[in-house]
């Protein structure tokens, strides 16, 4: 028995019961529940299926071991299966690796303007209309839940809410999780006659927006609630009444705004659920912080006083510090060809977690 036999054996037992679960009638009565339990049975399922082909070669290996003791034309054979339970193995062992519990999550995500003036908010508008790119590409779903724009057309903050479809156990959070931070531009700006380059930076804040938020209570008298006349892009109806809600979170000085949907009591709601994800957040974060003081997240922050990504449009190169990543395809990257950027940073968060096992 290896050190990891218990854990798979647990896994197998669990797998076994989500599968009869998933076939049962009675599940799919309760969407949520389905949902949930589809979503733990997809994050089982490739460790499921690499444990058991590792164990399928193993007993093929040691078959063929057996019969090249004998004959020495099945050596070949044995090298060959040699190599495939080490690269399953490793496999498996990767799979095994701490998952983060939000990898099935949906996000809210928040595009600030920074220094630059109007060139940072049309660069924040560029960024926004990144991520919605890279969403379509994927099928996911992308709302605007508040965006004040600038005289051009740029926005000086913009918060969407980006879902999927399916059952995953890499959701969105999955892939965007890493975007929390300072993206720099170096570019001619459209304001700029004499035709130099300019640099300029926006902010990008992301968090998940479970389902379930299990460790937050809002004390209502924490609370300012502000309503106020929508002013995005909602054709009949907006302008007309007071229907766009800010709440601040006093304690925290968390702001969150929403005007997308058609009320205020809608709209307070929706509000309300992305300030109970960005304090769940928080919640965690600390917890992480106070568990290991010293410990350093190289890929994943939500701190906008750290610069993670360069966009440079003279030379079409995109560079991300964090990983030391670099691509001459920003223009791909800016319509969401986003993918070989996002394996790289996943890679790297990969193998942090294995050398922190």
């Amino acid at each position: 028995m290896t050190d990891t036999a218990p854990a798979i054996e647990a896994m197998l037992a669990e797998h076994a019961d989500l599968e009869r679960r998933l076939s049962d009638p009675e599940l799919h009565a309760d969407a949520g529940a389905a949902r949930k339990v589809g979503r733990r049975f997809a994050q089982l399922s490739p460790i499921i299926a690499t444990y058991r082909k590792l164990e399928t070669a193993k007993g093929d290996l040691e078959a063929a071991r057996e019969l090249a003791a004998d004959d020495d034309s099945f050596a070949a054979e044995v090298e060959e299966l040699t190599a495939t339970v080490r690269d399953l193995d490793t496999q498996l062992t990767d799979l095994l690796a701490p998952r983060d519990p939000h990898d099935a999550d949906d996000i809210v995500l928040e595009v600030k303007s920074g220094e630059g003036g109007e060139e940072s908010a049309l660069f924040a508008a560029d960024l926004a209309r990144m991520y919605i790119r890279y969403a379509e590409r994927h099928g996911w779903n992308v709302t605007v839940l508040d965006e004040t724009t600038s005289d051009l057309g740029g926005y000086k903050d913009a918060t969407l809410s980006i879902t999927s479809k399916g059952d995953s156990a890499d959701g969105v959070w999955s892939r965007l999780k890493f975007e929390g931070g300072v993206h720099r531009v170096q570019r001619v700006p459209v304001t700029e006659s004499q035709g130099r380059v300019h640099t300029s930076a926006a902010g990008v804040l992301v968090y998940p927006e479970p389902e379930e938020i299990q460790q937050v209570q809002i004390d209502e008298s924490d609370l300012r609630v502000d309503v106020y006349r929508s002013s995005g892009k909602g054709g009949q109806g907006v302008n007309t009444t007071d229907s766009a809600v800010r709440i601040t979170h006093l304690p925290t000085g968390i702001v969150v705004t929403c005007q997308n949907e058609r009320s205020q009591l809608q709209n307070k709601a929706r509000a309300m659920q992305v300030l109970a994800a960005r304090l769940q957040l928080l919640a965690e974060e600390q917890a992480q912080a106070d568990a290991s003081a010293d410990r350093a997240s190289q890929i994943r922050t939500v701190d906008r006083s750290e610069r993670i990504r360069t966009y440079n449009y003279p030379e079409n190169r995109i560079a991300d510090h964090r990983i030391n990543y670099k691509a001459h395809n920003l223009d791909q990257v800016l319509e969401g060809d986003l993918d070989p950027l996002f394996d790289a940073l996943a890679a790297a968060d990969r193998q942090s977690r294995l050398q922190n096992t």
